[in-house]
C-alpha cells in the first residue's frame, strides 16, 4: 500500500514544518479575515490577505489561512519560488475550511467572444516552482488555479468549482508536477458557449513528470481531463471524471465536448505517450477516453468506461496505444481502436456482450462522496465485475 495512504496530510503538513532538532525554524504565517497586513502574521497577530503572506515568503515558509471565505478583487499573484528541500507551502489551518471567491474579478465576466489576458487567468496565478498547495476550495474566478512555467510543485487536496474557466490549468514549460486529489466541478465558460472549460487541463506547453492522482472531475462544461496541445506523457491513475460536457448552465449556441479523458488534440495534435491506469469514465456526453487525434503510443490499463451513451467507450482509432484490462459497460460503443491500437485481455475480448447484471454495483454513492482523512476516495466495489476479477478500475484499493 502506497505511503499517501497512510500517512494523513495533515500529519504530513505538521511533519513539513517541524524543524530537526538543532536547525533553525523555518517561518511560519498566518492569514485570517479578522487580521492586518501590518501585522507580523502570527496566530495571535495575523495578516488578512493571503497576497501580503505570499509577498513575504521565503523558500521554507509555511502561509497557514484560517477558515473563512476570502473575496479577491485581484488576483493572487504567485511569481517568487521555493528551494529544493525547502518549498513555500500554503494550506489551509488545520482542521478549518477556506474558500477563495474570485466572483469579483473582472475577468471572470469576460464577455461573449472576448478573450482573459494572461496576468488575469486565475483566482491564483502561478509562474513559480517549489510550491505546495494545500486544502483549500476556490470558486467562481476566470480559471481557479492557472499555473504556467511551473516545475516541482504539489497541489494537494484543492477543490475547485464553478468557476469561469477551467478549474485547473497547467500549461506552458512544466515538470514534475503533482496534482492529488483534486475534486473539479461545475466549471463553465460563458464567453465561448462551453468549448473550453475542463476540471483539470494540462494543455498547451510540455514537460516530463507530471501526475494526475486521486482526482474526481465532474459536472464541468467540457472535458473532465484535457491535454490539448500537451506535447509530454503525462499519468493519470486512481482519477475519476463523470457528467462533463451536458449544458447545464443553458449556455446559447453550446459547443461542450463532454469527454470523460481527452488525451489528445491540435492541429496537427503532436505524438505523446501518456499512461492511464485505475481510472473510471461514466456518464460522460461524448467518449469515455479518446486519443482526440493524438497519435502517439498511450497505454491505458485498468480503467473503466460505463454509460458513455453517446459516443465509445474507448476511443483510440488514430493512435498506437496499448489497451489492456480494461472493462467497457453499457456505452454507446464500447472500444474504437482503428487499425494502429491494439487491446488484449479487455472486456469486449473476452466476451462481446457486457451488462450491469455482470457488476457488483453500479452505485457511485461511495465513489462520489466523502474523502477520507488523508484526503483519498473511498473504496467501494462500483463497477467491479462479479466474474474476471482482473479488469477494469479499482479506485482507492
Amino acid at each position: 500500500m502506497r505511503l499517501h495512504r497512510l500517512v494523513p496530510a495533515l500529519a504530513l503538513l505538521l511533519f513539513a514544518v517541524t524543524p530537526a532538532a538543532g536547525a533553525e525554524a523555518d517561518p511560519t504565517l498566518v492569514v485570517a479575515l479578522d487580521g492586518s497586513d501590518s501585522n507580523p502574521g502570527t496566530v495571535d497577530r495575523p495578516l488578512r490577505n493571503i497576497q501580503k503572506a505570499v509577498d513575504l515568503a521565503t523558500p521554507g515558509t509555511t502561509i497557514l489561512v484560517r477558515g473563512g471565505t476570502y473575496a479577491v478583487t485581484t488576483n493572487i499573484q504567485i511569481r517568487k519560488s521555493g528551494e529544493s528541500g525547502r518549498p513555500i507551502t500554503m494550506a489551509n489551518y488545520p482542521g478549518e475550511r477556506v474558500v477563495v471567491d474570485g466572483e469579483a474579478l473582472p475577468a471572470s465576466h469576460t464577455p461573449v467572444g472576448g478573450s482573459i489576458p494572461r496576468e488575469q487567468r486565475g483566482v491564483f496565478h502561478q509562474e513559480a516552482s517549489w510550491w505546495r498547495v494545500v486544502g483549500l476550495e476556490i470558486i467562481r474566478g476566470p480559471y481557479a488555479y492557472y499555473c504556467a512555467g511551473c516545475n516541482n510543485n504539489v497541489f494537494e487536496r484543492l477543490v475547485t468549482r464553478d468557476n469561469y474557466e477551467s478549474g485547473f490549468q497547467l500549461q506552458g514549460a512544466s515538470s514534475n508536477n503533482q496534482i492529488l486529489n483534486l475534486d473539479s466541478y461545475g466549471n463553465r465558460d460563458p464567453r465561448k458557449n462551453g468549448e473550453s472549460a475542463d476540471g483539470l487541463a494540462i494543455k498547451e506547453g510540455s514537460g516530463t513528470g507530471n501526475v494526475v492522482r486521486g482526482a474526481r472531475l465532474w459536472n464541468n462544461v467540457d472535458d473532465g481531463f484535457d491535454a490539448w496541445l500537451f506535447t509530454s506523457p503525462i499519468r493519470i491513475e486512481n482519477t475519476v471524471a463523470y457528467g462533463n460536457g451536458f449544458n447545464r448552465w443553458n449556455l446559447p449556441d453550446f459547443s461542450g465536448d463532454g469527454n470523460g479523458f481527452k488525451l489528445g488534440g491540435g492541429s496537427p495534435a503532436p505524438a505523446v505517450a501518456h499512461v492511464v491506469t485505475n481510472t473510471v469514465a461514466y456518464g460522460n456526453a461524448a467518449h469515455g477516453y479518446t486519443d482526440n487525434g493524438n497519435p502517439g503510443s498511450m497505454t491505458i490499463t485498468r480503467s473503466t468506461a460505463y454509460r458513455n451513451t453517446a459516443k465509445t467507450g474507448f476511443d483510440f482509432d488514430v493512435s498506437r496505444s496499448v489497451l489492456t484490462y480494461n472493462l467497457s459497460v453499457g456505452n454507446k460503443t464500447a472500444v474504437a481502436l482503428g487499425s494502429t491500437s491494439t487491446g488484449t485481455n479487455n472486456s469486449w475480448n473476452i466476451s462481446g456482450t457486457w451488462t450491469d447484471s455482470m457488476l457488483l454495483s453500479t452505485n457511485a454513492s461511495v465513489l462520489i462522496g466523502a474523502r477520507d482523512s488523508a484526503g483519498n476516495i473511498r473504496y467501494s466495489t462500483y463497477l467491479e465485475p462479479r466474474d474476471h476479477p482482473q479488469l477494469g478500475a479499482r479506485i482507492g484499493k
